[in-house]
């Protein structure tokens, strides 16, 4: 039975991905280190301290990972003060289709728990969800499944009767080894990102809502079942 979905955040319900990519690169290339924008693409769904301590060592910048987060957030705080706070399209509304269907939700998400909080305020959705979390409360960031096994574990159910909403590879791989069902969302107006440990993929929430989700998850657990027998 599934008993709560989970969303990431970053590319699934907030389109911020533009933000991290040009103050990363602004800074970069401040540093001597140009690069394409298809360089970040690596580090989608990960914390600003693993890809700063990544990007420190591969090109020997001089100050702490924390240093530069704490600059690519300035930067992106000035983006998001320009541009407010830009919903995925049709995000809110399938969050509210959700919770008004009586769904538990949860979000998992690579950003700050300050920034999570402030998105989902600006989105209108913030009551919709029982429990958000940051990566930066667990031991290991996505790949790793602890955000999402933490987040079940706070909403008390069980993460094989879960269902994870992702737009990265390292975040479809955190859904899948923490042993939920993924639907993975590919945004047509992104890079396509490897989906592969996704077990459904979409390309628009529209006309998605309680029972949809459920036929999803019915699906892929009998999938499963047959597989293993």
């Amino acid at each position: 039975m599934l008993e709560a979905i989970i969303f990431d955040m970053d590319g699934v319900l907030v389109d911020s991905e533009y933000t991290y990519f040009e103050s990363k690169s602004t800074i970069l290339e401040e540093a001597g280190h140009p690069v394409e924008e298809s360089y970040h693409y690596q580090f989608m769904g990960t914390t600003g301290e693993y890809m700063w301590q990544k990007m420190k060592e591969e090109f020997s910048l001089p100050l702490t990972a924390s240093d530069y987060v704490g600059k690519m957030n300035q930067l992106r705080e000035k983006m998001v003060a320009t541009d407010g706070v830009r919903p995925i399209e049709g995000a809110p509304a399938f969050v509210k289709r959700l919770h008004e269907a009586g769904v538990p939700l949860g979000v998992a998400s690579s950003s700050t728990l300050r920034e999570i909080k402030a998105n989902l305020q600006a989105l209108g959705i913030a009551d919709c969800f029982q429990i958000v979390m940051s990566s930066e409360e667990v031991p290991n960031s996505k790949p790793a499944p602890d955000v999402y096994l933490e987040v079940a574990h706070r909403m008390g159910v069980e993460p094989n009767n879960c269902l994870g909403i992702e737009d990265t590879k390292n975040g479809s791989t955190a859904v899948h080894r923490a042993g939920m069902v993924c639907l993975g969302f590919h945004n047509p107006i992104y890079p396509k990102q490897d989906l592969q440990k996704a077990d459904r993929i979409v390309e628009t929430f529209e006309g998605l809502d309680r029972e949809a989700l459920e036929k999803i998850y019915q699906e892929v657990k009998g999938e499963k079942d047959a597989g293993s027998h």
